[in-house]
């Protein structure tokens, strides 16, 4: 009996590598951390009310971005990994199979569990207030879409100790990521951790655009809509269509695993290429989905930070809105080597250049806006500035990548490593942390700490050239992707010390933003105005941290930036200083709930059963899902009326401190 528990235990958790035990340790302390500290402070009851259980928009969208920090640690370790393996020829710092493991959950990570919930993120707290709107459409799938994320990062995250990590690459191409080739646990994580998050983005991308056509504030037409909503309609458009799609390619992947199909096994009658279509009709717009909310943001700040209105909006929005379209038409790009012939390679280059030219429109548009203004360079300029030359480089490396004769020499190489780092994190990180650094006043009522901001945006930026620049040169030196060593004849070995220098650069630029956080928490610059950067758009007439409700009284617009032609119009006398005092009326508002997250947890356990095949253990979880159901569908007592005097009182409260 001993031996069979033990040979379970063997196979059941991670061994046998000094990099795992650490990380097990790590994990251990920081899980006895937090339940001490919570139970010490008795905080269990303020977590489960104020977020646990919220359906506030704001609360979950700092859970969202917590998370991703969060994430973004992970994978940044993962990404540390890598350099430190290819910084000399023939290390041993990782083993090969250790090294495809670390790479694969690198990229899904980065992409699915620390871009996708730091964009919802920015969703949640900022398209709301913009919008003139109390909450979003529906609170309740709001709340479930993040605790789905949420538990789907986490069960794909345990594979690293329990099981063992997917190693089939970050799109998982069969036959490496069949059941032949793969028979373990770490693949079946792969598809349900990833399944489940996916659910929970696909309801994300609908609530927001039910949101946007139904709940923006009376006066307030499609064209007068922030820049920053805009990128969010059209992201959640592409999502919509797009989500679909990664969710049925990997329903098939599962059912060849489980089932014994063959969907995409060539000797069973199945084809590898349909698979890899399907997943990159998903893959590549999601590469819009990432990038789109953070031209939104860049096109914000740059007016704001200009003191000027955005030049060329209606050019914007339509920008936005052809990225959006063209970028269901650009996916075999990723692999014209794979003999589609060269009138499919054509269409695929046309397009892929094509979808360019709107990209080029945005860049020329914050350049003219910023062109004669009054720059004002805090943080979140900064890294808007910074963004400019790197998504210029990013881009033109990707206008190469996509004429076909020479991708047969760029394909597979580090050339195109370099050039999706550069846009993805040139573009989409920087991109997210010039947001969240825009939007940190509104969410916590007070500023990040300039200091340590400049600190981490420069060694972020230094970092990131020095990293990614030697690339493109292995990359045409000849340096294929996925190799986890080399030799020393190759020639790679100056520009792989260089480049893992950057790596770990950027490592410490994320230790600066930490520090940054804690220094700011512990010395607040409050922001007493509700408008701490003097901006243009209806989230920044409200106090900061916002209140529950949002608005006291819903607001009307008559201008695509209110608040600045309010603000303009008062100075110029034009409106009194001193408006009459408002009439208010009670607010509706939703309930907590504690079935998002009690419903999540079954689709975990659902998940858990299905990767290591214990049926028993899914269908308890499937179960309980279907129950979660139920007992909402029979849940009539799920809003509340905030009365006048509570709003009279919470109003008054904020006007003795603004």
């Amino acid at each position: 009996m001993l031996e069979k528990i033990k040979d379970f235990a063997s196979d059941f958790f991670v061994t046998g590598d000094p990099l795992i035990y650490g990380a097990d340790v790590s994990i251990g302390l920081a899980m006895i951390a937090i339940v001490v500290g919570l139970t010490y402070f008795k905080k269990w009851g303020w977590l489960w009310r104020n977020y646990l259980t919220t359906v506030d928009h704001k609360k979950i969208g700092i859970m969202y971005i917590l998370a991703s920090i969060l994430m973004l640690f992970r994978g940044g370790v993962d990404a540390i990994m890598m350099r430190t393996q290819l910084a000399f020829p023939n290390l041993e710092f990782l083993h090969p199979e250790h090294y495809n493991q670390v790479f694969t959950t690198h990229g899904v990570v980065m992409i699915l569990f620390m871009a996708m919930p730091f964009m919802f993120g920015l969703f949640n707290i900022v398209v709301p207030l913009q919008l003139g709107a109390r909450d979003v459409a529906y609170p309740f799938l709001n709340a479930l879409s993040f605790w789905l994320f949420f538990l789907g990062a986490m069960l794909f995250n345990l594979s690293f100790v329990i099981g063992g990590s997917p190693d089939a690459g970050w799109l998982s191409y069969p036959p490496l990521s069949e059941l032949q080739f793969n028979p373990g646990p770490g693949q079946n994580f792969y598809i349900w951790g990833i399944q489940i998050s996916g659910i929970g983005s696909l309801a994300t991308g609908i609530n927001f655009i039910v949101t946007i056509i139904k709940m923006r504030a009376p006066g307030m037409t499609f064209m007068k809509m922030p820049m920053f909503t805009w990128s969010v309609f059209a992201t959640c458009v592409i999502i919509i269509f797009a989500f679909p799609i990664l969710t049925v390619t990997l329903a098939l992947l599962f059912i060849d695993r489980f089932a014994g199909a063959h969907f995409f096994t060539l000797d069973g009658g199945g084809n590898p290429m349909m698979y890899i279509n399907l997943i990159w009709m998903w893959g590549h717009p999601e590469v819009y989905i990432v990038i789109l909310p953070a031209f939104g943001i860049f096109s914000e700040i740059v007016s704001v930070f200009s003191r000027k209105k955005l030049f060329g909006y209606t050019s914007m929005v339509f920008a936005m809105l052809i990225i959006a379209f063209v970028s269901f038409f650009t996916w075999a790009h990723h692999f014209f080597t794979m003999g589609s012939g060269a009138d499919v390679n054509a269409f695929f280059a046309l397009s892929t250049m094509l979808i360019a030219i709107p990209t080029g429109v945005k860049i020329f548009n914050w350049l003219f806006t910023m062109y004669r203004g009054r720059i004002r360079f805090d943080l979140p300029m900064l890294w808007t500035i910074g963004f400019i030359p790197c998504f210029i480089i990013g881009g033109m490396t990707g206008v190469l990548l996509s004429v076909a004769p020479a991708d047969f020499q760029y394909h597979n190489s580090y050339f195109l490593i370099a050039h999706f780092h550069q846009v993805l994190i040139g573009g989409v990180v920087f991109g997210y942390f010039a947001g969240m650094y825009y939007w940190w006043p509104k969410m916590f009522g007070f500023k990040l700490n300039e200091t340590l901001g400049r600190w981490a945006f420069w060694f972020w930026n230094i970092g990131f050239y020095v990293c990614f620049m030697p690339q493109y040169l292995l990359g045409l030196m000849g340096m294929t992707r996925r190799i986890s060593t080399f030799d020393w004849d190759t020639g790679w070995g100056p520009l792989n010390v260089v480049s893992t220098m950057g790596a770990y650069l950027m490592g410490v630029a994320f230790l600066f933003q930490v520090l940054q956080i804690a220094y700011s928490i512990k010395h607040r610059e409050v922001d007493t105005t509700g408008d701490i950067w003097d901006a243009h758009t209806l989230e920044w007439s409200i106090p900061s941290p916002a209140p529950e409700y949002n608005f006291a009284v819903v607001p009307v617009v008559d201008s695509r930036d209110p608040l600045w032609v309010e603000k303009q119009r008062r100075a110029a006398g034009k409106l009194p200083k001193n408006p009459p005092k408002p009439v208010y009326a009670p607010i509706h508002m939703p309930k907590n709930s504690s079935i998002p997250i009690i419903m999540s947890t079954f689709f975990f356990i659902a998940g858990f059963g299905f990767v290591f095949l214990w049926t028993w253990m899914a269908v308890l979880g499937l179960i309980g899902v279907a129950g979660c159901m139920i007992a909402r569908s029979f849940q009539y007592d799920t809003d509340y009326y905030i009365p006048v005097e509570e709003i009279e009182k919470t109003e008054a409260s904020i006007r003795g401190t603004v």
